[in-house]
């Protein structure tokens, strides 16, 4: 009986030790045969879905890849996220699908442009034409924004002010009304110049849409399956020229944010996005005393379809020398606009305009209502004065307030670009480029030993010749006769009041 009884627990053990030694077999084969069955489509091999508040939040799960890709593909091609599969990147254009890019014009430091260019990299745009100034010129931040694959630096130099002098924007009406006027106004103007040469630019690299974004705006491509502008503009119908993203802005919850891309997680919606009992019936709650429902703009951005006589409208706007262009607006997808939404904006808004804070001369100056309060407020009070009128317009310190207008809708929780920006500083994408760059390596060691594509060097745009591509595109852009007149440019607009 004994015998019997250790001869049964012997063949117990030993087709345990059989089954622990088939599973791990079996599973791995059969992760084997999910990932075949998947073929390309690599867009479920690193990131999750998490849904959080109703938004799609990116899980991360690349323990022991390289943060820069250096084991990824080294062919340029990946999927239309540009960051499933070990970071791998799309910057060559190589990869099938739409190309997308964006213009921008910016005085920033690295702490807020890397994080909005790797975001939008992430997200399916791959190109950027930045029109730098400023601390963005400075060579310490110029020599990082060089080593980034598909990002083309333009300086201020006095042979773009040449060029760009010689626009025929300056002949035509539909601007003329912010030419010659400080502050905001010249920044209108030369953003609109900027995207001129943009739209340039983006033909000649095979671009299909462009945007222009300021670099505390976000895309937030909501409603898409994979968290992606690719997909976003590649169902767009084909006789569509222009899309616009209504605009969320940031709604802070605290008086000490550094980082607002990593930091701030509630916005205010837009009113496209909104019932319109649901807008006017909590208008004034959700305005706090302030002079419109959003602090700044409330009109969106847009991106257009790379035509024939495309031209910019304004900083928010395309438009066509030869047509109407067919627009339409998304009903989820926005830009996310993250104004004031540092403490220290005041006083450096402050810091770049040299008007007189009066009621009279901002109006030169600045073009909504909230802009010119707020500098007037940054310029004629102490310290402590200016603190507490920030707390009290701009902070959300109110939490009741705060949780009624989140139950109604205007309010609303936005985690993804945190988390994919905390995700890629985790990583060491930033820290690495920086150290990189600082190290002195040349365009052809960053493409082969980072990166997986080679770089234009951004002073090609800048050259008095170029190329004959170049020149022609622009001959066709710029030099054609117009037709009638067209509509004014569409400057920052409020939102409607009651």
């Amino acid at each position: 009986m004994a015998t019997h009884h250790r001869h049964h627990s012997s063949t117990f053990i030993s087709r345990l030790i059989i089954f622990l030694t088939l599973l791990p077999l079996s599973l791995a084969l059969f992760a084997f045969f999910l990932q075949w069955r998947g073929g390309d489509d690599k867009t479920v091999s690193l990131w999750g879905r998490v849904e959080m508040q109703g938004t799609m939040r990116p899980r991360r799960d690349d323990e022991g890849v390289d943060v820069l890709g250096r084991k990824g593909n080294v062919n340029g091609t990946a999927t239309s996220f540009p960051y499933y599969r070990e970071w791998a990147f799309v910057f060559n254009g190589s990869d099938k699908g739409i190309k997308i890019c964006i213009t921008t014009s910016t005085s920033a430091g690295l702490k807020q442009i890397l994080p909005w260019i790797f975001y939008h990299k992430v997200i399916g745009i791959a190109d950027f034409f930045l029109f730098v100034e400023g601390k963005a010129a400075s060579r310490d931040v110029s020599k990082v924004l060089e080593h980034i694959p598909g990002v083309k630096v333009i300086y201020r130099t006095k042979e773009l002010e040449e060029q760009q002098a010689k626009s025929r924007i300056w002949n035509e009406t539909w601007l003329s009304s912010f030419f010659y006027k400080p502050c905001n106004y010249e920044l209108f103007v030369k953003q609109s110049l900027n995207m001129e040469m943009g739209i340039v630019m983006a033909r000649d690299a095979g671009m299909d849409w462009i945007f222009h974004l300021d670099t505390d705006e976000l895309v937030h491509p909501a409603g898409t399956r994979e968290y992606s502008v690719r997909e976003l503009l590649t169902d767009i119908p084909g006789n569509v020229d222009m899309v616009v993203f209504p605009n969320y802005e940031s709604s802070v919850e605290q008086d000490d944010i550094r980082e607002p891309f990593s930091e701030v997680s509630m916005f205010k919606k837009n009113y496209d996005h909104l019932p319109r009992d649901t807008y006017f019936g909590n208008y004034k709650e959700a305005t706090r005393s302030n002079p419109n429902y959003f602090l700044t703009y409330g009109n969106g951005k847009s991106a257009a379809r790379i035509q024939d006589h495309l031209r910019p409208n304004g900083a928010h706007r395309w438009h066509n020398y030869m047509k109407m262009p067919n627009e339409i607006k998304l009903d989820e997808a926005a830009v996310l606009h993250y104004t004031y939404s540092k403490y220290s904006d005041l006083t450096s808004r402050r810091d770049r305009c040299g008007c007189k804070p009066t009621k009279d001369d901002v109006k030169r100056c600045f073009m909504l209502e909230f802009d010119r309060a707020a500098f007037i407020i940054a310029s004629t009070v102490t310290e402590d004065e200016m603190l507490r009128w920030y707390q009290e317009h701009v902070v959300w310190m109110d939490k009741k307030l705060k949780l009624k207008l989140l139950r109604k809708g205007i309010l609303t929780r936005i985690y993804t670009p945190m988390v994919i920006i905390q995700g890629l500083r985790e990583s060491g994408v930033f820290t690495s480029l920086i150290a990189s760059a600082q190290g002195g390596a040349t365009s052809s060691s960053v493409k082969t030993g980072i990166w997986s594509s080679q770089v234009d060097h951004p002073r090609s745009y800048m050259t008095k010749t170029g190329s004959q591509k170049t020149r022609a595109n622009a001959r066709k852009i710029m030099e054609i006769k117009e037709p009638g007149t067209h509509p004014a440019a569409v400057p920052p607009l409020s939102p409607p009041g009651p």
